[in-house]
């Protein structure tokens, strides 16, 4: 008997669910790297613990033994080639500037940041046929939702950000959503090759965490160990909102397909973004008119890169 059907409303509840678990869990870690005056460390905590909950699940759910399985013969027999196994780096990257950036410059500029970087680095990477679909045509409408969100970057350095930030922390959240997109061609590979996401994710978390052991080391040796952890339970629950909201992706792609998890993951991240930064602000948050405004910018320049305009309009 065939499992029940979610009902669509369901399925994009759960997309958006997605997004406001990203934001939250970038929040999370900011403040982790705030509070203990280490981002590198924040960063790796968050990672370790995701890594851990993984392994438990990849312990105890069927897909993930067989995909560990098929990962082991295909790395056995050369079918899978080792840079497949470095999407984990663009997740280090992603956790690393969470712990050191949105602590300062909110969730709601870190953001806007990663959607803008993770836009065009994605026009160019499908043009280039890196991901598993192959070459992507350059679109009109995809050039025009990669100018949007690169007009609402422009448009958060307005005001006085560039006053109270340093320039390297806006930066940063453009380099991390670059590697996100090539995070997300790599993984898609991976997955192809393993036919599991969970497998897929466990490798990159294995990745990741071991980058950031390495980083957070460093930084100890340089800055010395933290006097103290924070006690808030919540700041340390990053590492585990990835991880759910991961295989709550995985778990309703099939119900609403991957143009509409994305949309709803987007808007679910962009408008969490604001109200937590409204309830909860850092040192260099927007204000709000402002974050509803590059927000705004950064949803359309995904709506309009992402919806199948020709067939819209032939319909």
């Amino acid at each position: 008997m065939p499992p029940p059907r979610l009902p669509l409303v369901l399925a994009v509840g759960g997309a958006v669910l997605v997004g406001v678990l990203t934001a939250l869990q970038a929040r999370a870690n900011g403040q982790l790297g705030a509070s203990i005056g280490d981002g590198m460390v924040a960063a790796f905590i968050s990672f370790a613990s995701g890594l851990v909950l993984l392994i438990v699940l990849s312990l105890l759910l069927p897909e993930g033994r067989r995909g560990y399985r098929r990962l082991v013969e295909g790395l056995r027999e050369r079918a899978i080639p080792g840079w497949m196994l470095l999407g984990g780096a663009a997740g280090a990257l992603t956790t690393a500037t969470q712990g050191l950036a949105v602590g300062i410059i909110g969730v709601s500029l870190f953001t806007v940041g990663v959607v803008a970087g993770q836009t065009v680095s994605g026009l160019v990477l499908d043009r280039a046929g890196y991901g598993p679909a192959g070459v992507v045509a350059v679109t009109v409408p995809r050039l025009v939702g990669a100018l949007l969100a690169i007009c609402a970057v422009a448009f958060a350095l307005g005001g006085d950000t560039l006053a109270t930030v340093p320039l390297w922390m806006l930066v940063l959240p453009l380099l991390a959503g670059a590697g996100i997109a090539w995070q997300q061609a790599t993984n898609g590979r991976l997955r192809v090759r393993v036919g599991s996401p969970l497998t897929a994710t466990l490798v990159n978390f294995i990745g990741g965490t071991a980058i950031l052991a390495v980083a957070s080391g460093v930084s100890v040796a340089i800055s010395g160990l933290p006097t103290r952890l924070p006690s808030d339970p919540l700041l340390y629950l990053g590492g585990a909102a990835g991880v759910v909201y991961i295989v709550l992706s995985a778990a309703i792609v099939g119900y609403t397909g991957v143009l509409l998890l994305g949309l709803g993951a987007v808007v679910g991240q962009l408008a969490t973004s604001v109200l937590v930064d409204a309830l909860w602000p850092a040192v260099g948050t927007p204000d709000t008119l402002q974050a509803i405004a590059m927000v705004t910018l950064a949803l359309s320049s995904v709506i309009v890169a992402s919806l199948p305009w020709r067939r819209m309009l032939r319909g």
